[in-house]
């Protein structure tokens, strides 16, 4: 699966990924220096653009939102980002150089877009011992009208595993899988930082490992996957999903997934 992992382009304007394994999303990356601007239209897509540095004024569907943003880049704090729906035209502001990560899915549903700020993402601590990591919920639970995409970033502490135990999203059998495409874009704490990503089927027919270097990107509409950092640069993802449903229900490798269970020991060691 040569297109599952791929490198994203970096040329000022928009830069779109070369061909992709997934179906349901795609990824966009906005580079904008100081008062140039980017117009577009979703058309049959609904987007979330997360600021991932610098600050821009967004307009969306009659709404204006000015000069969002702040974090000169994704491990100096917490995103602000704004949800677009289908069938709508927006136009982007650079206050500074600005750099905005667009992820997409289908969407039918007519809403209205909306701000997310700081203060609403939800954030907290996954796994335990090694494979700790930091969540930063962007857009997952939601009482606004979204059709199918949920945002989300992950930052991975030196050495750490993430997204561990590994885990698919391939079959509808709710309440404990359903199927998702999932994307994982990354960028680490330093240019030369790396880590290691590895994404295989169930019933082998591919088993493959990746080298994360700054600026690519996973797209796994299938299989296991998990990812590890290098020792001494932390690392940064940004996830998105998109499937029949909003609903999230992984299924982690039998294999390995006792490692879950473990964690009411780790945390009564502490």
């Amino acid at each position: 699966m040569s297109d599952t992992f791929v490198k994203v382009p970096q040329q000022e304007g928009l830069n779109h990924l070369p061909p992709h394994a997934c179906k349901l999303l795609d990824f966009q990356k906005l580079i904008l220096t100081d008062g140039k601007t980017y117009e577009a239209n979703t058309g049959d897509r609904e987007f979330v653009l997360v600021l991932l540095g610098g600050k821009c004024t967004v307009e969306a569907g009659g709404k204006k939102f000015e000069k969002i943003g702040g974090r000169p880049n994704v491990f100096a704090g917490l995103p602000y980002s704004v949800y677009i729906p289908c069938n709508t035209a927006f136009k982007v502001t650079a206050a500074g150089r600005v750099e905005i990560a667009m992820p997409s899915a289908p969407s039918d549903l007519a809403g209205e877009p909306f701000l997310i700020s700081p203060d609403q993402v939800s954030t907290g601590v996954w796994g335990g011992a090694n494979f700790t990591r930091n969540f930063r919920e962007i857009l997952v639970g939601t009482d606004k009208a979204v059709r199918r995409i949920i945002v989300g970033e992950t930052i991975t502490p030196s050495g750490n595993w993430s997204t561990y135990p590994p885990h698919k999203h391939e079959v509808d059998n709710l309440p404990s899988e359903v199927w998702m495409e999932e994307m994982y874009y990354f960028k680490n704490s330093a240019p030369e930082g790396w880590g290691m990503l590895r994404h295989y089927a169930a019933d082998g027919r591919y088993d493959n490992v990746y080298v994360v270097k700054n600026e690519t990107l996973a797209a796994m509409p299938d299989g296991y996957h998990t990812y590890a950092g290098a020792p001494g640069y932390n690392s940064y993802y940004l996830w998105f999903l998109a499937g029949n449903v909003r609903t999230q229900a992984p299924m982690n490798d039998p294999e390995v997934g006792w490692v879950q269970k473990s964690l009411p020991i780790i945390y009564n060691m502490k």
